[in-house]
């Protein structure tokens, strides 16, 4: 599904001198992602992860090596294959990036609306998207499917953080993406929405066949829901492990349920 073979990505840096810097973000990185996987990079910050998850979706080029989804290098498209490809890369990021003035609904449409008319784009246009209805229909399905189809016509102010990225993920699916790309999905949450959001992706995988990378600092959630992952350091992959399966965690309705819970002696 997706292939790094001995990618290099390096950028220039100004100085206010206006002298160049090269910083080498990836060094020899060589990984596979298998097809219905959920997959993890974990590292500290400034390791590479956000640039690993830029090279997938064809934001970044490699500066040497191949990086391939699908069998097809990504460096190699030309601008409107380009875009056609990242139409089937889904993105979820850490600050939700939902629009104020917008409905939750009309939120989850945008992408819809926005490829709307698109060169290229009529194999997997907005309102034919595999025989669906209309792009508000499409957006009201996805928001049923993340649970907040009761919250269409609010607005993202009105919504918790934990909501706020399940909106997100319902947008990141609108066009039925084959591949998932979540960038530190759940940094900005609490155990309780934590919690929500990764059960929320696990069944992404397993209803939709979705392959997920997972881009966290947070080892317990990568664990939570991964099946492997890479280990990212100053930029080097220093391996990839196979996930030892987590002891059950007790599941909480609220989070005042939780909190009493853990205080009075129980787990998080």
């Amino acid at each position: 599904m997706i292939e790094f073979d001995q990618v290099n990505k390096t950028f220039t840096q100004r100085s206010a001198t206006g002298r160049g810097k090269t910083v080498q973000a990836l060094h020899d990185i060589s990984l596979s992602i298998d097809e219905a996987e959920i997959f993890g990079v974990v590292g500290e910050s400034g390791s590479g992860k956000s640039t690993l998850l830029r090279l997938i979706n064809a934001l970044e080029a490699p500066s040497s090596g191949v990086v391939r989804v699908n069998g097809v290098d990504l460096a190699a498209l030309r601008p409107a294959e380009k875009r056609l490809q990242r139409r089937r890369i889904g993105m979820i990021f850490q600050q939700f990036n939902l629009l104020a003035n917008k409905t939750v609904a009309a939120n989850v449409a945008l992408p819809l609306s926005l490829h709307r008319g698109m060169p290229g784009t009529k194999s997997r246009g907005a309102a034919e998207t595999k025989g669906r209805g209309a792009p508000r229909e499409r957006a009201l399905e996805m928001l049923d499917f993340v649970n907040m189809g009761a919250h269409a016509a609010k607005h993202p102010a009105q919504l918790s953080g934990g909501e706020k990225q399940r909106v997100a993920i319902a947008r990141a699916l609108v066009n039925e993406p084959d591949i998932l790309l979540c960038d530190e999905p759940t940094s900005s949450l609490d155990s309780q929405h934590t919690d929500e959001v990764m059960a929320t992706l696990l069944r992404v995988r397993q209803e939709m066949d979705t392959s997920i990378v997972v881009v966290s600092h947070e080892l317990e959630v990568i664990r939570g829901a991964c099946d492997r992952a890479a280990i990212l350091e100053s930029g080097r992959l220093t391996g990839v492990v196979d996930i030892a399966a987590p002891e059950a965690r007790e599941r909480f309705n609220s989070y005042s349920e939780r909190a009493r819970r853990y205080l009075e002696g129980g787990q998080e």
